[in-house]
């Protein structure tokens, strides 16, 4: 899933290097059941002024009891281009794949451009609205059994937000709305919402809420967990 990684300020001709990984999970034990989900989450920007380049990956694994419940394999490369010194107006390029056993999904690949716009940029709030065009290639089950390979076109609508109270707490989200021009009952949604408190300037608690449904399949999940989240400015 994408999240375009943004950052406040001014920037020089010079480059900056920012990389973030996130390890969150649960685990439940009993005398009865036994249960367990990890989520690990990478991603590194490459950021001059007038290019962003992000890059993420991220895998979610669990069980329950003696089920697989997750294997979920997602990851994008895209790029921000800038036109004029403020910053606020941008173009974007995005590359992904999605390899998901929660959502039935046995591989599937974007890509497409947009435009985006912050809506606010200050450095403790910011809300970005964009809004783009994926060209979409799926290899799905249906009914968990029947497979499915096709390709659409889908205009993709993505709201993010950060917020930033007193340098520390930071609540940050990321949701999608992506509609198939070809078949009307297919269409995605991607929802991400985090609450960070920062123990160092590089380390945090963070705890997570995550969203995915495709309509086409019928399948949907949703995780919420704990963990650390370590980032790197340089």
């Amino acid at each position: 899933m994408w999240l375009a990684l943004q950052a406040a300020g001014q920037f020089s001709d010079s480059t900056h290097y920012y990389i973030k990984y996130a390890s969150t999970g649960s685990v439940n034990r009993t005398q009865d059941a036994k249960s367990y989900l990890l989520n690990n989450w990478l991603a590194f920007k490459i950021s001059k002024r007038k290019v962003v380049l992000n890059a993420d990956a991220g895998y979610i694994y669990g069980r329950q009891d003696a089920l697989k419940t997750n294997s979920d394999l997602s990851a994008s490369l895209n790029f921000n281009w800038y036109q004029g010194d403020e910053r606020r107006f941008y173009y974007w390029g995005l590359t992904s794949y999605l390899k998901s056993y929660s959502l039935k999904v046995n591989d599937q690949f974007q890509g497409g451009l947009g435009a985006a716009y912050d809506v606010v940029s200050r450095p403790a709030a910011h809300v970005n609205l964009s809004n783009g065009i994926l060209f979409e290639n799926n290899d799905l089950l249906m009914k968990d059994t029947i497979p499915d390979v096709y390709h659409t076109f889908r205009n993709s609508l993505r709201l993010y937000y950060k917020f930033t109270i007193s340098k520390i707490v930071v609540l940050e989200g990321s949701h999608f709305y992506q509609q198939s021009f070809r078949y009307i009952d297919d269409h995605i949604l991607k929802s991400t919402n985090s609450l960070s408190i920062k123990l160092r300037s590089w380390l945090a608690i963070t705890a997570a809420l995550q969203y995915n449904k495709i309509n086409r399949t019928e399948r949907e999940n949703l995780f919420m967990n704990y963990g650390l989240t370590m980032e790197k400015y340089f």
